[in-house]
């Protein structure tokens, strides 16, 4: 039986949150105009306008560049096919002679701030609350894209990198505080279709961000490029400060959510003095090779993902020739591709799970597969379809699509193995994992440095192939979709809360905890009533 209302009295917001049994919950808001709806729309924007942020770069520094200054005796376009109905493109050449290895530096400069912030970020938001950390961050990363071509006008390399590390700065809370606020407004039985809605605005502003930045390098006030980062930048900073005024830390604290709203989300989310967070298991963790196995995966995955996002309009650009106008929005297409397929393939795990004919651990580790070992293939394949630019799109297309996969593999994998302390395994490969990504472009530019040959570039795609393959393999070893035996609910003291006597460890029957039957693998409390 659910707890009575009298024992929902002790709610503690920095508390572990825990779930009990909603069966009984009939007092549920119908409809789609509610307001943690309207937090996830939000959310989703945020997530969309940090990946715009975050890729913008990659199309604008093919502008900015003045190719013909560093050519120095070599053709920086790659003439090999001698194909010459090749489409050139003949748009005049940027203001800044960058060789390829400082156009990798400039590109990975944003990820140094985004990684140093992520650890810290998912501890302050969970002790002073995640909104003004997220909104302030997004805005002070949105007020610097403004900064982004004085800096590379006046301030060169170092300039610009200086800039484009704080605008990684205030990005990092991005990722953490999203957790968080998901955490206080979406019921656990909603938490699977609304954390996938949220982390789709990272395609999506993927989507957005390439074909746009292309047409506004090309046609764009200002000198082109410049634009790209003033339009977004106004973007951004309308969400910031939209999102600062609007939304609220949790159900509690907002002075208009319908009060029917607030009782369910209130009552679906039960934290308390009585059950304590147990401390984090550090040496069990050390010695998880699970853990490991969504470390490695979430690594390659990264590095992989960070090649192409980085590198794949410079290589349409130097290779398959595409005009700047085209290249924002071929590239795009890739991640187009990926949206779309991890909204299928999540369908497809969940009937996996849910008819019982395959494993948590085997439906993690086949579509886990799909989303590691198909772009891995494709990448090799990529490099081996010489001038045909229509096959080779096609094929880092559906590589980069079939990536999706990844979403319903080691993505939420944490979940599995330790619903308690699934956040701060997550701040760990997260933090691992873009370390592993910035990389990516530093590796890229100084493989193609002033040399952007096919077989050049055949390097760059086998080195993140051989990434992919090699930690997805990894993962499909040592990789578990079981609940770990460090995270042990039955483990956990019970200790009598400071309160009154209504608590519910003052009962002979305290909690006992369970993991739910549900596909998000949430931590479910069930008790029996205490004794009058």
């Amino acid at each position: 039986m659910p707890f009575r209302r009298s024992k929902l009295n002790h709610r503690h917001r920095d508390g572990h949150v825990l779930v009990w049994d909603q069966n009984n919950l009939h007092d549920r808001p119908r409809g789609w105009a509610t307001t943690r709806y309207f937090v996830t729309f939000m959310l989703f924007l945020g997530m969309a306008n940090a990946y715009v942020m975050r890729t913008n770069m990659s199309v604008a520094i093919v502008a900015m560049v003045n190719h013909t200054a560093i050519q120095q005796g070599e053709e920086i376009l790659d003439d090999e096919c001698g194909d010459r109905e090749l489409e050139v493109d003949n748009g005049e050449d940027g203001e800044f002679p960058w060789s390829s290895s400082l156009q990798g530096y400039i590109l990975s400069s944003f990820f140094y701030g985004y990684v140093i912030t992520q650890i810290p970020f998912g501890i302050l938001a969970k002790k002073y609350g995640a909104l003004r950390f997220l909104g302030w961050g997004m805005l002070i990363n949105s007020v610097f894209a403004f900064v982004v071509p004085v800096a590379a006008r006046e301030g060169g390399v170092y300039g610009l990198c200086a800039v484009r590390f704080i605008q990684g700065l205030g990005e990092g809370p991005i990722v953490p505080c999203t957790h968080a606020l998901l955490a206080k407004w979406i019921p656990p039985n909603e938490r699977s279709r609304m954390g996938a809605a949220v982390y789709a605005g990272a395609q999506f502003g993927t989507i957005i961000s390439m074909p746009l930045s292309g047409l506004l390098a090309e046609y764009g006030f200002s000198g082109g490029w410049p634009s790209i980062f003033y339009v977004f930048g106004v973007v951004g900073t309308i969400w910031s400060i939209a999102f600062l005024i609007l939304i609220y830390e949790d159900p509690s604290s907002h002075p208009r959510i319908d009060e029917r709203e607030k009782r369910y989300i209130n009552d679906s989310l039960w934290g308390t003095d009585v059950i304590k967070s147990p401390p984090i298991p550090f040496k069990a963790i050390i010695k998880s090779l699970p853990f490991y196995a969504i470390l490695f995966a979430h690594m390659g995955h990264n590095y992989g993902y960070e090649t192409l996002m980085t590198e794949l309009p410079t290589y349409m650009k130097q290779v398959l020739r595409f005009s700047l106008k085209s290249n924002g929005l071929l590239s795009s297409l890739p991640y187009l591709a990926m949206w779309l397929f991890s909204m299928f393939i999540s369908v497809v795990a969940d009937w996996m799970i849910s008819s019982k004919r395959f494993t948590l651990t085997a439906t993690r580790k086949i579509i886990n597969s799909i989303g590691q070992y198909g772009p891995g293939l494709a990448l090799i394949a990529a490099s081996y379809t010489g001038c045909d630019r229509a096959l080779t799109l096609a094929i880092l297309t559906i590589g980069v699509g079939l990536n999706g996969g990844i979403y319903s593999g080691f993505k939420i994998n944490h979940l599995d193995l330790t619903p308690r302390f699934a956040g701060f395994l997550m701040a760990i490969t997260n933090c691992s994992a873009n370390l592993a990504g910035l990389l990516a472009p530093i590796a890229a530019g100084n493989l193609i440095n002033n040399k952007p040959t096919m077989g050049q570039w055949q390097i760059v795609f086998f080195i993140a192939a051989f990434v992919y393959i090699i930690c997805g393999t990894f993962y499909n070893i040592f990789g578990s979709g079981e609940r770990q035996f460090w995270d042990n609910p039955e483990n956990d003291e019970h200790k009598p809360s400071l309160g009154n006597g209504n608590s519910a460890s003052s009962t002979n029957n305290p909690p006992t905890a369970r993991l739910s039957n549900g596909n998000s693998a949430t931590l479910a409390i069930t008790a029996s009533e205490s004794r009058q």
